[in-house]
């Protein structure tokens, strides 16, 4: 024999209007918890907008950025530096104490193999680098003209 066993599956709702009572109670029980959660948090929180934490100079000072952009000022920019000028601000950080291997200011015996090459050799070095020297020193900023007169300076110290 059989036995055949048979749940019963029906649902809550029997009614179409159990079905929207329950549907109405899905859609309302969140939105009522969220509410509750609010005012909870907030702690119904008033705000009173004439009070002096809501004037327009207390709001502002809330919003205020952090911090403030400033520009350069372009009347300030410099024209061309002299080569002694570039040489004090530049050059002698390196050449002052003879660093990886820069000719020392005054040292003759170390700028004769330069002077050897020529000036221009020796210009175009300083503008576009060498070895360890960078191009114009380290400074982009420098013109060309600036690095050239920086040299000539340099090899008139160690003349």
């Amino acid at each position: 024999m059989i036995d055949v066993h048979v749940e019963d599956h029906s649902t809550a709702s029997r009614t179409p209007r159990q079905l929207i009572v329950v549907v109405l109670l899905a859609f309302l029980t969140p939105i009522l918890l969220i509410v509750m959660i609010v005012q909870m948090v907030t702690g119904g929180l008033k705000v009173d907008i004439g009070g002096r934490a809501m004037s327009e100079d207390a709001v502002a000072q809330r919003l205020k950025p952090v911090g403030d952009v400033a520009m350069a000022d372009t009347s300030a920019i410099q024209g061309v530096r002299s080569g002694e000028e570039v040489v004090k601000t530049v050059c002698q950080a390196c050449h002052g104490a003879g660093l990886v291997g820069a000719p020392k200011l005054g040292d003759k015996a170390a700028w004769q193999p330069r002077l050897a090459q020529g000036v221009s050799k020796v210009h175009e070095h300083a503008i576009k680098g060498i070895r360890a020297m960078p191009p114009k020193g380290g400074n982009p900023s420098l013109s060309d003209a600036e690095v050239n007169a920086a040299v000539d300076f340099m090899l008139n110290q160690s003349k």
